[in-house]
């Protein structure tokens, strides 16, 4: 359909009825509205509003099965089946889930949405007209956002990841703010499409939000000194790590600063559970 652009929501005319449905027109151009995609039975001369999308034969079909999410509309869409070296499927309310490619997915797949995870999407198209779900973009994300008031400093909050990197992750709250979570106050690098929770640690003067996913320090010291503690349990009671370590191999180790490592090792060390030496911290009662 060259001049009614896929992806949109248009008013189409019944031409005639077919066994697989209907052929619908509007300004000579035509498509065919399958049987599965109408709850009614329609009548010739009949003006009808369909969501247009096109098959995999690149031909035009339409559905009044009208969707949340359509060119130049941007919605949260639901993760339905993810596909390795692909991208992932999300439901945009039709009955054909829409691909959101690879392209506009994080490089490592670890961090891509699993199902039941969402979204932020629009519809565009690929270079051979492809309906695609593409993405928001940080320009429509701060379109969008709302402005966070002061007083929900050290408050709870929540909401979807649209963004990963090594640097960080950037959310939606479920207000609308827009968030961002240093990799130092994470463990773990979110999902994309991920909901999170955690608290803010700082209201900015653009109105943004920099929040942690991680405990307040006393908690965080006692949930660190664990896990210090199991990964001795499982390496003979010794690791190449002390208080004086590169800061780089104590996150690749552990996902936390050194500062927290530190807090948790001087708790451990306090409780007289580890000792270090010679580059080395040691289970008091597995060292030899």
């Amino acid at each position: 359909m060259n001049n009614i652009p896929i992806g949109t929501v248009q008013t189409m005319t019944v031409l005639r009825h077919i066994d697989t449905g209907y052929v619908l027109e509007k300004n000579n151009e035509q498509a065919l509205l399958h049987h599965n995609e109408t709850e009614k039975g329609l009548i010739r001369g009949e003006e009808v509003c369909v969501f247009l999308y096109s098959d995999k034969s690149g031909r035009s079909v339409a559905s009044t099965k009208l969707p949340h999410v359509q060119m130049g509309n941007y919605d949260w869409a639901k993760v339905m089946d993810v596909v390795p070296g692909l991208g992932v499927f999300v439901d945009i309310g039709t009955a054909k889930d829409m691909l959101v490619s690879l392209d506009d997915l994080p490089v490592f797949e670890d961090v891509w949405p699993n199902k039941g995870d969402q979204l932020l999407v629009t519809l565009g198209q690929d270079k051979k007209g492809r309906l695609l779900a593409i993405p928001a973009t940080e320009d429509v994300i701060f379109s969008r956002m709302e402005w966070a008031p002061e007083n929900i400093y050290n408050q709870p909050t929540s909401g979807r990841i649209y963004k990963t990197s090594a640097e960080g992750s950037a959310f939606i709250t479920e207000e609308d703010y827009r968030g961002f979570i240093h990799h130092t106050e994470r463990k773990t690098e979110p999902r994309l499409g991920e909901l999170i929770s955690g608290r803010v640690i700082e209201v900015k003067e653009d109105g943004t939000i920099n929040a942690s996913l991680r405990p307040y320090k006393k908690q965080s010291r006692i949930e660190d000194a664990d896990a210090i503690l199991a990964y001795l349990e499982e390496s003979e009671g010794v690791i190449a790590l002390t208080d004086k370590s590169d800061p780089e191999d104590i996150r690749g180790t552990f996902g936390i600063s050194k500062a927290a490592f530190k807090r948790a090792l001087g708790k451990l060390m306090k409780d007289g559970k580890v000792e270090q030496k010679d580059g080395n911290t040691y289970l008091k009662d597995a060292k030899g």
